[in-house]
């Protein structure tokens, strides 16, 4: 009895010293050492019990009569269905996306996350996020992942108070998380170290991918990026090459835009095909309401928002703005700037999305 008594006393210090190791580990992640306040290293409110304001925000009664106007488009359009199109999987995609739609608002970081941070700023996650695109396009990977890793890092600082010397290694632990999930042939952990320019170790970001996937709960596949809403939108001008190739433009720049954390991917496809749409001189019809579920009202200050951002000075600096360049993607960035410093008139007060 005394032998049993002294090994399960054995394994509580065993768990114990686990648990110490454990916290030190997310001290030395988010940059905390033990001098500082105890408080300091703490995740901010639970998201859950206090739910972030989504946009758009809008009386019941307006809810109510944007609904019955898409309600009411459904029932006379006719959905042309492509049996043949195996990405789309025809006989399940109805339920595949009421699904997606009940995931999107789970998997949406605080907007306000940056209010609990200490050494950070919205403009320095703008400039993470500008390197995160860099590194995406140098290794060739898919879209999905790259808005796997963004998603991966706001929602990490939703709930972690991180350093500015370590953010970086939070925006490339994040990007080889998804690099994970989304690619056949993943970079090695060593060509990570390689793209900080050796600014942190092979060990720091495996330390660094245990800890963020604990604080996240290893929930990372349940993201659904807007490509996945905008494959469907497409379908309404039949997968039109310029049209699209515009529309991932756009809906990335929102990536480098914070104030777009509150829209939900699927408005945000939205927004991005509508604003193409109109960049192109087309028009938003019951097709396009019809498989994207949102009319023209509801997109309007979505769109406004994103050409205000096209104006900003200097912001065809941004990398996204130079891979887009390429004629690879039909110059769309060059096009699109040039259309929104045409049409944008600025005002005295910045757009906001109320």
């Amino acid at each position: 009895m005394d032998i049993e008594d002294d090994l399960a006393e054995d394994r509580n210090l065993e768990d114990d010293a686990d648990l110490l190791v454990n916290e030190r580990e997310v001290e030395a992640m988010i940059g905390i050492d033990d001098d500082e306040d105890e408080d300091a290293g703490e995740a901010p409110a639970n998201p859950k019990s206090q739910r972030a304001r989504i946009w758009p925000e809008v009386s019941t009664d307006r809810a109510r009569k944007f609904h019955a106007e898409v309600e009411a488009v459904r029932e006379v359009f006719q959905d042309q269905i492509d049996v043949f199109d195996t990405t789309m999987v025809s006989e399940y995609a109805e339920e595949i996306y009421e699904y997606m739609c009940d995931l999107e608002e789970e998997m949406m970081p605080n907007p306000n996350y940056m209010d609990g941070q200490n050494e950070i700023t919205w403009g320095m996650r703008q400039t993470l996020v500008d390197w995160l695109l860099q590194v995406h396009l140098r290794y060739h990977m898919l879209p999905e992942t790259l808005w796997i890793a963004v998603n991966i890092v706001d929602r990490f600082l939703t709930k972690r108070v991180v350093s500015l010397v370590k953010l970086q290694l939070v925006g490339v632990t994040a990007m080889f998380i998804a690099a994970k999930y989304e690619e056949i042939l993943a970079p090695s952990v060593d060509e990570f170290v390689f793209m900080t320019e050796k600014g942190y170790t092979k060990e720091e970001i495996l330390k660094g991918e245990r800890i963020m996937l604990q604080t996240l709960e290893f929930r990372i596949s349940h993201y659904c990026s807007p490509y996945s809403w905008m494959r469907k939108i497409s379908k309404s001008d039949d997968y039109d090459i310029q049209t699209r190739t515009l529309g991932k433009f756009l809906i990335e720049v929102t990536l480098l835009d914070y104030r777009f954390l509150r829209v939900k991917p699927s408005i945000v496809a939205a927004v991005g095909m509508y604003c193409a749409r109109r960049m192109l001189g087309g028009d938003w019809n019951e097709a396009f309401v019809f498989y994207s579920g949102y009319t023209e009202e509801q997109l309007i200050p979505g769109h406004e928002l994103l050409v205000e951002k096209l104006t900003e000075d200097n912001f065809s600096r941004q990398y996204v703005c130079r891979k887009y360049a390429n004629k690879k993607f039909l110059k769309a960035s060059v096009f699109a700037i040039e259309w929104a410093k045409i049409h944008y008139e600025a005002t005295a007060d910045p757009m906001v999305l109320e």
